[in-house]
């Protein structure tokens, strides 16, 4: 017997697989929606009174990666609003939900039928003697299935689809038993899959903790472990070096904030061959220790309205990314959503590291955006304050170990990359009759 191809999943080709522009198996049919949807249920452009509790309300927020997640954006509707909201038809258990706008394609089953529907979200109630949910789910999840939306979308910032439209876009369908196939094959794997993607998540989660306590130990405690120690007197200190000092940032440097130039939208403050880089918070958020590079520079008039730092210079975010330390790798501008610290003597890359540690704003909140920062509390914040040449050592060696752990978790954030490359291919090649899982079901 003749063995069938192989495709890029590993797996075999569908033994009646016909690589046509169509590419699905001959005895496949390809149908609009509307040809296998009895009822699409759209609330576009409505939005409920929310309360504080009641009907859990799903919104676009709330659906990612094939699953229903309320706790990603909860909000609420009462329960007496639930049955006037959702007169265009209650969800059922297992019914399939779309998200059609910012975002567009994610798709989900319902587990909790008791839920209200937002807007920019389509549930379908389906042809049962065509078609079944779950199979229809892993067809808006495929490569093939957000093409078609992709296609029939409009829109220039955010791509969205409107019932009408989705209406016509096309499914492969093959028989009831087959989709129920391909949907337990699916279901199978994939949770195979996303268990493999949860553990390497958790181990990234620890390798950033132990990561994080390094720092605060090295920064708080120095090297030695047979020093002498002293009471700090500072809670998020504790015990220090006998022979450091405790000081307030202040009395090292002055904290400023950055300026703006106004209205910052106006082109006249930018230059894409000007001489200072302009610096955002997501500029900031998407680096490391060092800012190398951001996605736009400013004009000769731009630069001289905010505050110029050449490369070496530490300052820290006080809004979005609240509390994120960076260092100029490149000659910059900062707005006021940023401090620095334009007298500090000591060695740049120490303090890095020590409001890296998130260890300075104990009682202020957490690093992120929860923390509120200002000129006034950055300057209060007490640290320990070793003398230059230790300070040094500290970097040196938190340098190497943190590079450690960052190559560690650069290396899991690979694999997850290829893990759900992989589960992406695998649903795709399995909606499309691309490979036959009907044995590997039966097995």
């Amino acid at each position: 017997m003749k063995k069938n191809s192989v495709d890029n999943t590993g797996l075999e080709n569908h033994p009646k697989y016909k690589c046509l522009s169509t590419g699905f198996p001959d005895h496949w049919k390809l149908l609009s929606l509307r040809r296998v949807v009895k009822k699409f249920v759209d609330y576009r452009g409505k939005t409920p009174e929310k309360k504080d509790k009641g009907v859990p309300l799903i919104t676009a927020k709330n659906i990612k990666e094939g699953k229903i997640n309320h706790s990603l954006s909860p909000e609420f509707i009462s329960e007496h609003l639930y049955y006037d909201w959702m007169v265009r038809g209650f969800p059922k258990e297992g019914d399939v939900v779309l998200t059609t706008e910012a975002p567009l394609g994610e798709a989900a089953q319902i587990t909790d039928p008791f839920i209200a529907l937002a807007q920019r979200v389509i549930l379908f109630k389906i042809d049962d003697k065509q078609l079944t949910d779950k199979y229809l789910k892993y067809h808006f999840l495929s490569d093939f299935g957000k093409a078609e939306l992709r296609s029939n979308a409009t829109g220039s910032t955010a791509l969205g689809i409107k019932a009408d439209r989705l209406k016509g876009t096309y499914i492969l369908v093959p028989s009831l038993n087959e989709q129920q196939a391909i949907a337990n094959f699916l279901d199978r794997e994939t949770e195979k899959l996303d268990r493999l993607v949860e553990k390497k998540e958790r181990l990234i989660e620890l390798l950033r903790e132990k990561r994080q306590a390094l720092i605060t130990q090295a920064v708080t405690k120095g090297l030695d472990p047979g020093v002498p120690m002293k009471d700090s007197g500072i809670e998020w200190l504790g015990e220090v070096p006998e022979h450091w000092k405790v000081l307030k940032i202040k009395w090292l440097s002055k904290v400023k904030r950055g300026a703006s130039p106004r209205p910052i939208e106006d082109p006249i403050y930018f230059d894409n061959n000007g001489e200072y880089a302009w610096v955002r918070i997501a500029d900031v958020t998407s680096s490391n220790m060092y800012l190398k590079k951001t996605s736009q520079t400013l004009s000769e008039l731009g630069a001289s309205l905010s505050v110029k730092l050449p490369p070496g210079k530490l300052f820290l975010s006080i809004a979005g990314s609240v509390g994120k330390p960076c260092i100029s790798g490149i000659k910059c501008c900062i707005h006021d959503g940023f401090v620095y610290f334009p007298d500090l003597q000591e060695n740049e890359k120490f303090f890095y590291y020590v409001f890296a540690s998130g260890a300075p704003y104990g009682g202020l909140g957490k690093l992120g955006t929860q923390l509120n920062l200002n000129t006034d509390i950055v300057g209060d914040i007490y640290t320990g304050v070793p003398e230059i040449k230790e300070q040094l050592e500290i970097v040196k060696y938190l340098d190497n170990q943190t590079s450690k752990i960052d190559t560690l978790i650069s290396k899991l954030q690979i694999q997850i990359t290829k893990i759900k490359e992989y589960r992406q291919a695998l649903i795709s090649s399995a909606v499309t009759g691309k490979i036959d899982v009907r044995e590997k079901v039966r097995a």
